[in-house]
């Protein structure tokens, strides 16, 4: 489906220098057909068919937790989950990988993979026991991508240069940092532990070594409307990432957000809210940058709120709906796009 607000006839995209994933000619069409850069439609253009994540829990833990997850972290983080023990077993993250690829085939006639290290922060060990870790895994199965999720406080110049080394391989590296934020203030409202010059530290060594770096957000978190969103994206969007994820508020339960939920202290966005949200953001971020999600999707049974958000599928075809009648699109206030008759 092509939307109006694309003519292929009439509108001349100029992009900005931001050395974007796929070639410009295929980077229009894209962009002819929707209103966003959306994750599978970026894999899509450049594998020439779907390609699947393998997500692989690795048993990290992350600084704001400790080694042995003894403290909380983060005020939105559970206290506890069916995790791996800490630093899993080898063995065990090529079973998680088998099954994975197992029902992905099965269900899906999947052919192509990424493997993705999802669960805390992996890259919270030192440089050689990561390298057994990365080695392992990738050794179970040929993908093209390895993709390492992590905080701005557990990247070093000997581990970033380990996830550059993986470029040899012929294979895409991605890391995904977390920032939710880049308001001081909220960062330590949520118990971050960092500040936003440790993020901006971390996506320059990453972006030193040409790899590629997607951001995490949150928006509507405790203190946060529409301005203090906007600025996070604005900064973001100067730094021109990669990619992109958005993530709506969710507060599970046995988070230390719940109780100030129960408490009366956080109102949680719904789904109207958090598409009002998103088509700003959208609006100010670069045309050339992936975006990877747009929502949460913690599991219902450890839910607290909100608990009658639209599915994930329902809100991006009433997010798409909703640009093409506002007549608008990722980038159109980016500095340097242009879009002429």
């Amino acid at each position: 489906m092509s939307y109006s607000i694309y003519p292929a006839t009439a509108v001349k995209i100029a992009f900005p220098s931001c050395f974007p994933l796929l070639p410009g000619d295929i980077l229009l069409s894209l962009v002819k057909k929707s209103p966003f850069l959306s994750y599978s439609q970026y894999l899509k253009s450049k594998y020439g068919e779907p390609v699947y994540r393998v997500a692989v829990d690795a048993g990290f833990s992350c600084p704001n937790r400790g080694d042995d997850r003894s403290r909380h972290g983060c005020s939105y983080c559970e206290v506890s989950g069916s995790r791996a023990p800490y630093l899993g077993s080898l063995r065990d993250i090529k079973s998680q990988i088998q099954g994975a690829i197992s029902f992905l085939k099965k269900r899906y006639s999947a052919r192509k993979y990424i493997l993705y290290f999802q669960a805390y922060s992996n890259t919270f060990a030192p440089p050689d026991r990561l390298k057994r870790i990365y080695d392992s895994a990738l050794s179970t199965a040929p993908f093209l991508e390895i993709i390492v999720a992590t905080r701005p406080d557990c990247l070093s110049p000997s581990i970033v240069d380990l996830l550059a080394s993986y470029k040899e391989l012929g294979i895409d590296v991605w890391t995904e940092i977390g920032l939710q934020s880049a308001s001081e203030i909220t960062l330590k409202r949520i118990k971050r532990g960092h500040t936003v010059a440790d993020f901006i530290k971390a996506f320059n060594l990453l972006k030193e070594r040409h790899i590629k770096t997607g951001i995490h957000l949150i928006f509507g978190l405790p203190g946060e409307g529409l301005e203090e969103i906007l600025n996070t994206v604005t900064m973001v969007a100067s730094l021109k990432p990669d990619g992109l994820k958005i993530h709506n508020l969710h507060i599970p339960n046995n988070t230390i957000l719940f109780q100030e939920y129960l408490m009366g202290e956080i109102i949680v966005p719904l789904s109207d809210r958090h598409l009002f949200y998103t088509i700003k953001a959208l609006e100010l971020l670069p045309p050339s940058t992936v975006i990877m999600r747009l929502t949460c999707d913690t599991p219902e049974e450890r839910l607290a709120s909100p608990r009658n958000f639209l599915p994930k599928a329902q809100f991006y075809s009433k997010l798409r709906r909703e640009m093409e009648k506002q007549n608008t699109w990722q980038g159109k206030y980016f500095p340097g796009v242009t879009n002429k008759a």
